[in-house]
């Protein structure tokens, strides 16, 4: 019976004989197994990263947003045509049952004031359904109400950097701002959300119901219109499946004939950020198959020692095969060797790997974050070439002549 305790044991003892040659010999596995788990904690960063995007902008979500406007040859950026109406967000909602709703949306940069503070900032009109499609949360207040929006009042809900720039700690519930002259009474205040993914600072806005942003602030080319209609389908794949009847049920609202080009664009915000999401993953696979050529030159380190080591115990190996041990016996000793030397290498490359992921994080706008799968995964392959590049030098050990072998000088 083989007693693997015993193995082991000797193995350790020959791998503590020659410390400095077996750090060395365990570098290339140490900066192998540390450059896969910081690659591949970069690359997860970067999907938690979209995904957490994902939530913020709204989950399963399609944009329909005005068309382009063509003067002269000239053509204007998206929304210059001002196709889209409230109406047409409604009958989408109403019409196609993939999609669960509709928050119409009208913005536009203004300076807001409250006394002696004023800030510039981003207005937008539109109604509750856009907090509940981006699964806003209030900090405290209330939303719109049905006579808010029904009536055109002037509601404001403000985000958290408003609040900061134009009341500071003051209790602002109740208080007036102004926006182009016209006032306003703050009934809500949002949740902070910080930066998107683009940088842009969600909480810098105020949102006011549609119907005042038509009628009162923006000053509309034409009764109902916004710039885009904010659609949330029932599920991710709705999204897909959803986009030809949009645009069926839109030319029919638009009376399109079909020799007509859609006068909007509709975008699969779902499907942009799967997109991203699944560059990401094949990067990371990229950059973690490119870290682990480290560990093949680490094996390399390693057989090639192992090599010398059998050269320097071939006396040693002929006593023992002297003294009755079998080939395979021998062949196990130096296999258990080397393995020892990619599991110390492992063992320290995961502790270099964590704190060169943490060093990254604190250090970048880079946010690495380390799962257990990608510890297993390098320690896994580190023993995997431990054995691989271990096998020749235990093979060609295992079959030394003993007689040889004792005679060796």
């Amino acid at each position: 019976m083989i007693d693997f305790a015993t193995i082991f044991n000797i193995a350790l003892r020959a791998v503590k004989a020659n410390k400095m040659r077996s750090l060395l010999t365990s570098l290339g596995i140490i900066i192998g197994v540390a450059s896969v788990i910081v690659m591949l904690a970069i690359g997860n960063g970067a999907q938690i990263s979209i995904q957490n995007e994902m939530k913020t902008i709204g989950s399963n979500l399609v944009i329909v947003r005005s068309g382009v406007a063509t003067s002269s040859g000239a053509r204007g950026g998206h929304g210059s045509q001002p196709t889209m109406k409230l109406s047409d967000g409604n009958a989408i909602q109403e019409k196609i049952d993939k999609i669960k709703l509709a928050a119409p949306v009208l913005d536009e940069t203004a300076q807001v004031v409250h006394g002696n503070a004023n800030w510039s900032t981003i207005i937008t009109g539109t109604d509750n359904r856009m907090f509940e499609i981006k699964e806003w949360n209030l900090a405290y207040g209330r939303f719109f109400s049905e006579a808010d929006v029904k009536n055109a009042g002037k509601a404001a809900i403000l985000g958290q950097t408003v609040v900061e720039e134009l009341f500071g700690d003051v209790d602002l519930l109740g208080k007036t701002i102004r926006i182009k002259g016209i006032p306003f009474q703050v009934v809500g205040v949002l949740e902070a959300r910080g930066q998107s993914g683009m940088g842009q600072d969600q909480d810098d806005a105020v949102y006011i119901p549609i119907s005042t942003a038509q009628k009162k602030v923006m000053g509309i080319q034409f009764p109902d219109q916004v710039k885009m209609v904010m659609l949330q389908a029932v599920d991710a794949k709705s999204t897909y499946t959803a986009q030809d009847e949009i645009r069926q049920l839109l030319r029919q609202r638009h009376n399109l004939g079909a020799n007509k080009e859609d006068d909007f664009i509709i975008m699969n915000l779902t499907q942009m950020m799967e997109m991203m999401e699944n560059s990401t993953k094949i990067m990371t696979i990229l950059l973690g198959a490119i870290a682990s050529i480290s560990l093949l030159v680490g094996g390399i380190g390693i057989m090639n020692i192992m090599l010398v080591s059998v050269t320097e115990r071939t006396r040693e190996i002929g006593i023992r095969m002297a003294i009755g041990a079998k080939s395979w016996d021998i062949r196990l000793q130096f296999l258990t060797e080397s393995l020892v030397l990619s599991l110390i290498g492992g063992i320290v490359g995961i502790i270099f790997g964590l704190a060169g992921a943490e060093a990254v994080s604190f250090f970048t706008s880079l946010n690495a974050k380390v799962s257990l799968l990608y510890i297993l995964l390098p320690f896994s392959f580190a023993g995997f070439v431990g054995l691989f590049f271990g096998f020749y030098p235990a093979y060609k050990a295992s079959q030394l002549n003993p007689i040889n072998a004792l005679r060796y000088e």
